[in-house]
């Protein structure tokens, strides 16, 4: 174990630990903090007093004066606000609100914490889509009953779904290779009823015989949205004993928002049947004290994992106040909202390149 004293330690001493050089470690230690005003939202709900109990204010590191052009990553504690079952109130009627607009609707800040730009910055945009196969006797059949199903009366739809039976028919009787199709079916099937066990397939008869399949008339379908997630790093190296005192700070408001509430302190204990919702965090890279008019947004985020090294360097060495001479954190966040393309024409998507 090695003991250090902050007031004995310069800067090539801290890198040495770290394993970078003195270079390195003074530029990851630029400002690249905020002086941003603490900002504060009070709450209307009846547990107001338990909410400003569970505010910590804003920590920042590294500990030291900012410019207007200095760069950082600005998180946002927020508590969970459930989207219930309203409504958007974009005019889709059957579209409900989502969590990124119930907590924006009703937004309870805990605390902020300033970071600097972490050293690598992506961002992954996906959608799903999938295969998907629909044969032309199925898509005949399901045109006939599509025709059935917008009759006014019930005889117009058995007079669709007849007359559509029998041009169908006659249109694969007409066919050779449908009719051979047919042929080994029905092959396959007596064969299986007089030979137990036999398994022979209509199909790979079929296929043997003409060496054809039939036509899957395959499509590459939209089968929906994805969530995306974002994962940091980040390495805290103290200068001075205040500075390793937000470091600590700064994790336990990580850990402590990101798990569950029990509700077993507060005004309003529960009976412990339920538990509740971690808290949620806004990120937003910044400039000075404005949004970054360059790189991506974010919408709410949990938090999903918090991985601390307290042995960044390699080897255990602390301070004499017992604070780690290098720290790292990964952080791993998931949104709680997927991107939808009218999110580029709002106010925030306009910015930058968007989400």
């Amino acid at each position: 174990m090695t003991t250090a004293n902050f007031n004995k330690m310069n800067d090539s001493q801290i890198a040495g630990m770290m394993g970078i050089s003195v270079e390195e470690y003074r530029e990851r230690n630029k400002t690249n903090t905020t002086n941003t005003t603490n900002t504060t939202n009070t709450t209307n709900t009846t547990s107001a007093g338990k909410t400003r109990d569970r505010k910590f204010g804003d920590f920042r590191y590294p500990v030291a004066r900012i410019e207007s052009d200095s760069d950082y990553l600005e998180i946002k504690v927020l508590e969970y606000q459930p989207p219930g079952f309203k409504t958007s109130g974009t005019g889709q009627s059957l579209r409900v609100q989502t969590s990124s607009e119930s907590i924006k609707n009703n937004e309870i800040i805990l605390g902020h914490i300033f970071l600097p730009i972490p050293e690598a910055i992506t961002d992954s945009n996906g959608v799903s889509w999938g295969e998907d196969r629909l044969n032309g006797i199925a898509a005949t059949a399901l045109g006939v009953f599509g025709k059935a199903m917008r009759s006014n009366t019930g005889e117009e739809a058995i007079k669709a779904i007849t007359s559509g039976a029998v041009n169908t028919a006659g249109g694969l009787l007409g066919d050779e290779m449908t009719a051979s199709a047919i042929n080994s079916s029905l092959a396959a099937s007596a064969i299986n009823t007089i030979v137990p066990k036999a398994n022979i397939q209509g199909t790979g008869v079929f296929t043997r015989q003409t060496g054809a399949v039939l036509n899957p008339n395959m499509e590459l379908l939209f089968n929906g949205v994805q969530l995306r997630s974002f994962s940091f790093s980040f390495d805290f190296a103290p200068r001075d004993e205040n500075e390793s005192i937000v470091i600590k700070k700064i994790i336990r408001a990580f850990k402590k928002s990101l798990n569950a509430k029990n509700g077993s302190t507060g005004e309003n204990k529960s009976s412990g049947l339920f538990i509740k919702s971690p808290d949620v965090f806004q990120l937003t890279y910044k400039t000075g004290g404005k949004n970054h008019q360059f790189l991506h947004k974010f919408k709410p985020m949990a938090l999903l994992n918090i991985a601390v090294n307290y042995t960044g360097a390699g080897t255990y060495a602390t301070y004499d106040n017992t604070a780690p001479v290098h720290t790292k954190i990964d952080l791993t966040f998931q949104e709680l909202n997927p991107i939808y393309s009218e999110d580029y024409d709002t106010e925030e998507g306009l910015e930058g390149t968007g989400f």
